[in-house]
């Protein structure tokens, strides 16, 4: 009989990944994933920069590369953190990974061991927590409100449990909720990471996607200490079909993360980081972003508009500014992950909340994506859900 590592049991199927092979079926009207509308990718103009990566450096392109990444495509990276987030970086501290999933995985084997806390929001991002699982931590929620985090409850957790590793959160337009921390719940954030000088992994893969408002600052553009790892990705502003994301951090950490990926990979893709950086030298990528922005803020228009419109007072859900999810709160009796059933009986199909919390102890939420479908399907999806919904209160 084959003996698996025991680690192996904390680790189950992604109910996201599970839904999106539904994506694929054209019946289904999926507000699962967090798919970029594919029709809005760039095909033309990075066939033209494929074109010219292989004229110019095909040999290079289809070669082994270096583990950190290309020198001008980090580059390239940190000027533009310090364009949009506020980050003074060099291409130094710069990491290139397979997408930010990568990094995320990095992160929990960088910092913590069998037993170690980590503290996440409530709910969090199920990747993430997919991603931490493998190190056998305790996770310890923090409590959070339409601000974000709940500063007092995090300093509480710091204040009693001396087995905290590390801090994750998603301070702009957060998966799953959409929520964005304000300046004020920023500064408070890095003056109690300061008082006690724990890692924090600030994920950011929607923070360009900012459909109103001010951008704020990152919390890493704050980071005093060297406590931020900063994780980044193209998949939302380019192409995630190429798998480019990035770790910024302060030397020592920087460098663990090098370790562990020259033992999980070697390299991110040679050929996909030329493609990117030609694309950006050649064309406007801040054009392309703002293309994207417009037509995501329609659809969230859209969906928002439709859920004010046709859910029952009972569905409480998220206003976001950005990013590419709004969060629904159900009465305490129901299961959406029953309730999904129903939905896709009627071709609808989102990703029950359960998931995002680490011991899937709050049922009764569901996650709604709206960058994909466009606006006609959106409203067909949503009063298709308030149906369903209306049907399963008391």
């Amino acid at each position: 009989m084959i003996k698996f590592a025991d680690r192996m049991n904390l680790l189950k199927g992604s109910a996201i990944r599970e839904l999106l092979a539904l994506a694929n079926k054209p019946e289904i009207l999926s507000f699962a994933g967090g798919m970029p509308a594919p029709e809005l990718f760039p095909i033309d103009k990075i066939k033209a920069a494929t074109e010219a990566v292989l004229n110019e450096q095909g040999e290079v392109a289809l070669q082994y590369s270096s583990t950190n990444g290309f020198e001008h495509f980090r580059q390239q990276i940190a000027d533009r953190m310090a364009q949009k987030l506020q980050i003074k970086t060099t291409a130094d501290n710069i990491l290139v990974t397979s997408g930010s999933q990568q990094g995320l995985d990095f992160s929990a084997r960088v910092f913590v061991n069998p037993g170690d806390t980590i503290i996440i929001e409530s709910p969090s991002y199920l990747g993430a927590l997919n991603a931490f699982k493998a190190c056998e931590p305790n996770f310890v929620a923090v409590p959070t409100d339409d601000n974000g985090m709940i500063m007092e409850e995090l300093e509480k957790v710091l204040a009693t449990d001396d087995k905290v590793k590390m801090i994750y959160v998603i301070p702009d337009f957060q998966n799953p909720s959409g929520r964005t921390w304000p300046m004020e719940r920023r500064e408070k954030f890095m003056e109690i990471v300061n008082k006690y000088e724990i890692p924090v992994i600030e994920d950011n893969p929607y923070g360009e996607l900012r459909f109103e408002g001010e951008y704020l600052p990152a919390l890493k553009s704050m980071d005093t200490k060297g406590l931020v790892v900063f994780l980044g990705t193209f998949s939302k502003i380019f192409a995630p079909g190429y798998r480019l994301g990035w770790v910024c951090a302060d030397g020592e950490i920087l460098k663990k993360y090098n370790f562990l990926a020259q033992a999980a990979s070697l390299q991110p893709s040679t050929d996909a980081q030329l493609i990117c950086s030609k694309f950006i030298d050649m064309f406007d990528l801040d054009e392309h972003v703002a293309t994207i922005k417009a037509n995501y803020a329609k659809r969230r228009d859209a969906m928002i508009n439709t859920m004010e419109r046709e859910f029952p007072p009972e569905a409480k859900f998220t206003h976001p500014n950005g990013g590419l999810f709004t969060w629904v709160e159900l009465p305490d009796y129901i299961d959406t992950k029953v309730m999904a059933d129903e939905c896709l009986k009627q071709n609808v199909a989102y990703v029950p909340g359960e998931g995002f919390f680490p011991n899937g102890e709050q049922k009764n939420c569901l996650r709604l994506n709206y960058s994909k479908l466009n606006e006609e399907q959106i409203e067909k999806g949503m009063t298709i859900l308030a149906n369903v919904i209306k049907a399963n209160l008391k």
